[in-house]
């Protein structure tokens, strides 16, 4: 086994001397406390230092009930969670730190390396004996902690004023400034694929050029070719050489090496050239860093690339055997078709090019099937067989037969990736299945009914990576099947995309959206948190810009996996951070939450809707988002508290399932989940300092230790049955 330089840091570290800067931490730690000194001086053991420790939370405790309800589980959920005092989270963490003390976990940062969270006892060795290989960044976290219980750091809420300030320092791609910068990209991109073309670098029998035409006529040619998906997707970078081409050489000798390493690794490359010319080269000042939400899923991590073979699967629910549950008890019609974990709702994964996507993004949730072979931007191969036509109708019959299932997820990959003919047999498919549950019912009793299909979703990012794909013919697909699906009682129709940037919305997208909302679908937003998603304003400007096209915000996504995503990730502490001092500013109040509940049975208007509603609540955007984050076999959810914390400061998060939604009966035996961050709040705060942050605008992130799961915004919630549905399972198995 390859073992990493980090994780031979921290199995000897053990017996390592702490280290001269440490020492003058832990010093201003104590001096900072007399009392937690007292306690130390007190103390002959590690143990007794942990209960005087413990009796001196209690006895605050003992003086808070809400903090002692809720620190002892009696109490949950989002609204008690907001009732908690500042210094409630420290004491309510300093208890599970002792709780936990001693407790052994698998570190899948380090390929599974077994660590032990010992907080307390870190400190007594490191001033009793001066080992036990505490880092600065554990003791600058210690510190924190300190502080905030002892009321010496309060939590001070933005205003408004300063969240605005924030979101104006986020530029758009719809800022005039930045059009014309990407004008400049596309012209140059399309120069550079002249040449290649021209000198038979890259050839491809549609795209090509007829002898005696002029430079000139080759540009005018090409750029024509631009307004049609399929060239992107043929064009699209596939090596690092080309990549740094395209952008005009720009990248430095350590980025192209990583590039090189993942190619020879593996990692496929996959950016069309649509995408690439939002990556901005010798940008002026006013957009240097605009673009790096963006840059962060086009360029690999050397920890992606380190990591690549030993990536763990994160989704356990897709490890499907035939005729077994998955993780989340539910039986499956296929092995790689269908993805379930709640009870109304399947995904579907069809066997076509909408199994893949129209760029591969850095941070890619599937990279364990890209590393197995199973994922690949082979799109010949992609195409549909035969077979697909049989397992298409037998997942059909499948869902026709399933009491719970009201919601259909149809993705990949992409789901607009897929031709208009295959995505219009599919949603036929899925029309006929819905009448003929209906039928169906009518044979069923009162409490014996099943659920019916009240809500389809497209999963897609190509509004964002290649809105050309948005066409006439594809809008008119959408608007009949809404048009007849009505009828046949399903209400809702959503589009699920994802823009990770307000740089991504760009004339071109917006046009893309203004369509699939005319064909009456309603467009909502996922996020993924990013390191560059997660600066302060970046996010509420994103919501703002989205407002403004006529989409809501859907999830708000913490990033997934361990150490090859650790360059992307932004701690859980920022996104909680973010929920309750950005995202605030566009709460919608209670009075107004019929308002929202009506948006998707007018969402041709949905434009007018929300502007309306921002007008009438005097709010810049409408946070219908929630934070979350999507865990194994658990589901969606951003409940958790912090129990633990690495020698190197990297916080461990036990999450619990998001108790306001339905789950499978297998929840109560999945238990919580464990999950120990890739990077320390101080590594991530130096992360932000290189993107050109003020560390100092997130000083309360370090308090941010427990969360409790938003509730599901009304515009979310399913349309009521005139009928009472059967609660019986099918197609589940403890």
């Amino acid at each position: 086994m390859i073992i990493s330089q980090q994780e031979k840091l921290l199995q000897s570290a053990k017996n390592l001397v702490i280290s001269e800067s440490t020492k003058k931490l832990i010093d201003q730690l104590f001096d900072e406390n007399p009392r937690l000194k007292t306690l130390l001086d007190q103390s002959k053991t590690a143990t007794r230092f942990q209960n005087l420790i413990e009796d001196w939370i209690l006895e605050y405790l003992e003086k808070n009930p809400l903090s002692k309800d809720f620190h002892e589980g009696k109490i949950h959920g989002f609204e008690n969670l907001k009732r908690l005092e500042w210094k409630d989270y420290a004491a309510i963490r300093i208890l599970d730190y002792i709780s936990n003390s001693g407790r052994e976990f698998e570190d899948l940062n380090l390929r599974g390396r077994k660590v032990v969270s010992e907080p307390f006892v870190l400190l007594y060795k490191a001033v009793k004996e001066n080992t036990g290989g505490a880092h600065c960044n554990f003791v600058l976290d210690m510190i924190h902690l300190f502080r905030q219980f002892t009321g010496f750091e309060k939590r001070t809420l933005p205003s408004k004023e300063k969240i605005r300030e924030w979101m104006d320092h986020q530029p758009d791609g719809l800022d005039e400034r930045i059009i014309e910068i990407r004008e400049k990209n596309k012209r140059r991109i399309i120069d550079t694929l002249v040449q290649k073309i021209d000198n038979k670098e890259i050839k491809n029998k549609k795209y090509h050029f007829e002898p005696g035409l002029t430079y000139r006529e080759k540009t005018e040619m090409v750029s024509k070719w631009w307004d049609d998906h399929t060239f992107h997707l043929r064009f699209a970078v596939r090596n690092p050489d080309l990549l740094n081409d395209l952008l005009d050489n720009s990248l430095d000798e350590d980025t192209m090496k990583v590039l090189y390493k993942a190619q020879k690794s593996g990692i496929p490359f996959f950016v069309n050239p649509y995408y690439l010319s939002l990556l901005n080269v010798n940008a002026p000042d006013f957009a240097k860093g605009a673009d790096l939400a963006i840059r962060y899923y086009v360029i690999y991590s050397s920890q992606l690339v380190d990591e690549f073979g030993n990536i763990v699967a994160w989704e356990k629910e897709d490890i499907v055997e035939p005729g077994k549950p998955n993780a989340a008890g539910w039986i499956l019609p296929t092995n790689n078709n269908v993805h379930r974990r709640y009870p109304e709702v399947a995904i579907l994964i069809p066997d076509t090019v909408g199994r893949a996507c129209a760029g591969l993004c850095a941070s890619c949730q599937r990279m364990y099937d890209f590393q197995r072979g199973n994922l690949n931007f082979d799109l010949e191969k992609l195409q549909p067989r035969e077979s697909w036509d049989e397992k298409l109708q037998k997942i059909m019959k499948y869902w026709e037969e399933d009491t719970q299932l009201r919601d259909i997820l149809i993705t990949g990959g992409d789901a607009l990736m897929s031709s208009d003919t295959s995505l219009k047999k599919i949603l036929n498919a899925v029309y006929e299945m819905a009448l003929r549950k209906i039928a169906s019912n009518k044979g069923r009793k009162e409490n014996e009914k099943y659920a019916e299909i009240v809500r389809i979703r497209l999963g897609t990012r190509l509004p964002v990576y290649l809105p050309q794909r948005i066409t006439s013919s594809l809008v008119d697909i959408l608007a009949d099947f809404k048009q007849k699906a009505t009828r046949a009682g399903i209400k809702q129709f959503v589009v699920q995309t994802h823009f990770q940037s307000p740089m991504e919305i760009t004339p071109d997208s917006k046009k893309g959206i203004e369509k699939l909302i005319s064909a009456g679908w309603m467009i909502v937003n996922q996020l993924v948190f990013t390191a560059p998603a997660s600066r302060r304003g970046h996010t509420a400007k994103l919501r703002k810009a989205l407002n403004d096209m006529g989409v809501l915000p859907y999830y708000t996504f913490s990033v997934k996996g361990y150490m090859e995503n650790s360059s992307k990730f932004a701690t859980n502490a920022r996104a909680a951070q973010e929920q309750f001092e950005e995202k605030i500013l566009g709460q919608v109040p209670k009075e107004f939450i019929n308002d929202i509940r009506s948006f998707p049975g007018n969402a041709e208007n949905m434009v007018e809707q929300i502007d309306q509603l921002r007008e009438k609540v005097n709010i810049p955007f409408l946070s219908t988002d929630r934070n979350v984050l999507n865990l194994p076999g658990v589901g969606k959810s951003m409940t958790y508290r912090v129990i633990g914390i690495t020698k190197d400061g990297r916080r461990i998060l036990e999450f619990d399932h998001d108790h306001t939604r339905n789950h499978s009966p297998v929840i109560d035996q999945l238990g919580k989940f464990v999950i120990i961050e890739s990077k320390s709040i101080a590594s991530y705060l130096e992360q932000l300092k290189d993107m050109g942050e003020n560390k100092y605008d997130y000083a309360s992130i370090w308090g941010y230790s427990i969360s409790e799961t938003e509730n599901r915004p009304s515009v979310y919630e399913y349309p009521a049955y005139a009928f009472a549905p059967t609660r019986q399972f099918s197609n589940y198995e403890e």
